[in-house]
C-alpha cells in the first residue's frame, strides 16, 4: 500500500511517501520510504509542490495524510476528510492561525489534484493529549466559561512529543513504558510535555498553540489582561493583538530575528536578551515538571531548534545542575542532525537528543483509517 504523508508546520512542509509492506500477527506493517522532500518557507504553492512530488512516485497513493495541528474535542483520532470535516478544521482555524489554515490548503490543493479514490486523512497534534488528566486541562474558570465552553489546554506538537517518546522507549528498554520523560520540542513553535509510566501529566500550550515557552515568533505565556490593555492603547481589535502576539513577538519580537541560530551569530544586547528570556523560559517549565513526575529519568530534546543548535541546549541545561544534571560538552557540540547522549554517563538525569520522526506515525494513523496494521514499523 503506498502512502503519502504531509506535515505542514508554520514555517515549512514535509512530503514523504511510503510503501507500507504488510506486517504480522506479531509485528506492524514494515515501511519503506519511496521519496521525501523538505521545503522552508511560507510563500509555497500546495498544489504545484504536490504535483510534483506525486509525478516522482510510480503511481497513485492509496492516501494522504494531513497532519493538523487543532483537533479540539472534536478530533480525537486520525478520520477520513470529508466536507463536513474539512469544515471542522475551519472553525477551530482561529484557534491555531498559524497552522489550520495552511493545513487547509493542502489538503483542499490534494482533494483538488487526486482522484476521489484517493483518501485523505487527518491526524490531529491534540489528538495525543486528549488523555492529559483534568487537573492539568483545566483552566480556573467557571464551567460556563471554561470546561462545559470547551475552553482548556488541549496541548499541541503531539506527533512530535509522541515521537521522541517512542524513540527514548527504544533507546532505554530497561525503563517501564519511558519511565519519567521530560521532552522538548524546538522550533518555529516550542512546547514541552511532562509524561511518566502511566501516561501524560502536563504540557506547555493550552488552548491554542501560543501558550507556553517563547517561540520563534510566538510570545508564550502573556496575562490575559494585556489584551484589553494594549487593545485601548493602540485603538486596536483583540484579534490584531492575538496575531501580533503569534506573528511579531518571541524571538523576532525581542531580539530583531526568528532563529535562534541567527540571533547567537549577531551577538550584541538586544539578541543575547531574547535567547536568555528564551532558555529562562524553557528552564522555568523543565524544574516545574520535575516536581509535576518527582524526579525524572530523561529528558530529550528535539526539532529545528532542539536538534541542530547546541548552544540552546548548552544554555538551557546548565542551569539545571541542582537536579544532577551534568552535560558532556563535546557529546553536546557533535550531536547535531542525529540521535545522542549529551549528558554524561554519571548525570542523575539522561539527556538526549533525538530526531523527531513524525511521519511513521502519520501512516500508522492513515493505516487505522483505512483499516490497515496501526502498527507501523518506523523506517530509521
Amino acid at each position: 500500500m503506498r502512502l503519502v504523508t504531509v506535515n505542514s508546520g508554520s514555517t515549512s512542509i514535509k512530503l514523504a511517501a511510503f510503501e507500507a509492506i504488510a506486517g504480522t500477527a506479531h509485528a506492524g506493517a514494515r515501511l519503506h520510504r519511496l521519496a521525501a522532500v523538505h521545503h522552508e518557507g511560507t510563500h509555497l504553492e500546495p498544489a504545484v509542490e504536490l504535483r510534483a512530488f506525486l509525478a516522482q512516485l510510480p503511481g497513485p497513493p492509496a492516501a494522504l495524510v494531513h497532519r493538523v495541528v487543532h483537533g479540539a474535542d472534536r478530533f480525537t483520532h486520525p478520520v477520513r476528510i470529508d466536507d463536513a470535516v474539512r469544515a471542522g478544521i475551519g472553525e477551530l482555524a482561529a484557534l491555531a492561525p498559524l497552522h489550520n489554515p495552511l493545513a487547509l490548503r493542502w489538503i483542499d490543493a490534494a482533494r483538488e489534484l487526486c482522484d476521489r479514490s484517493v483518501v485523505q486523512v487527518a491526524a490531529f497534534d491534540t489528538a495525543y493529549f486528549a488523555s492529559l488528566p483534568r487537573v492539568a486541562a483545566e483552566y480556573a474558570l467557571p464551567p460556563a466559561l471554561g470546561w462545559d465552553a470547551g475552553v482548556r489546554r488541549y496541548g499541541f506538537h503531539g506527533l512530535a512529543h509522541e515521537a521522541m517518546w517512542r524513540r527514548w522507549c527504544e533507546l532505554n528498554p530497561a525503563l517501564e513504558n519511558g519511565g519519567r520523560l521530560i521532552s522538548l520540542q524546538l522550533g518555529g513553535g516550542c512546547s514541552i510535555t511532562a509524561r511518566d509510566q502511566d501516561g501524560l501529566r502536563d504540557t506547555s500550550m493550552g488552548f491554542s498553540p501560543l501558550e507556553g515557552l517563547v517561540m520563534a515568533s510566538r510570545c508564550g505565556d502573556i496575562d490575559a489582561a494585556v489584551v484589553p490593555y494594549l487593545a485601548e492603547r493602540r485603538k486596536c481589535t483583540p484579534a490584531r493583538l492575538i496575531e501580533s502576539f503569534n506573528r511579531e513577538a518571541g524571538l523576532l519580537g525581542l531580539g530583531g530575528a526568528s532563529s535562534a541560530s541567527e540571533l547567537l551569530a549577531a551577538g550584541g544586547e538586544r539578541a543575547e536578551r531574547a535567547i536568555e528570556l528564551y532558555c529562562y523560559r524553557i528552564r522555568k517549565y523543565i524544574g516545574a515538571y520535575l516536581t509535576v513526575l518527582g524526579g525524572c529519568d530523561g529528558i530529550v530534546f528535539g526539532g529545528g531548534v532542539g536538534e541542530h543548535v547546541p548552544q540552546i541546549r548548552a544554555r538551557v541545561l546548565a542551569g539545571l545542575r541542582f537536579a544532577g544534571v551534568e552535560i558532556d560538552a563535546a557529546a553536546n557540540a557533535a550531536a547535531v542532525g542525529r540521535d545522542g547522549r549529551i549528558s554524561t554517563e554519571q548525570s542523575a538525569i539522561a539527556a538526549w537528543t533525538v530526531c523527531v520522526a513524525e511521519e511513521p506515525l502519520l501512516v500508522r494513523a492513515a493505516l487505522s483509517v483505512l483499516g490497515g496494521s496501526a502498527h507501523a514499523q518506523p523506517v530509521r
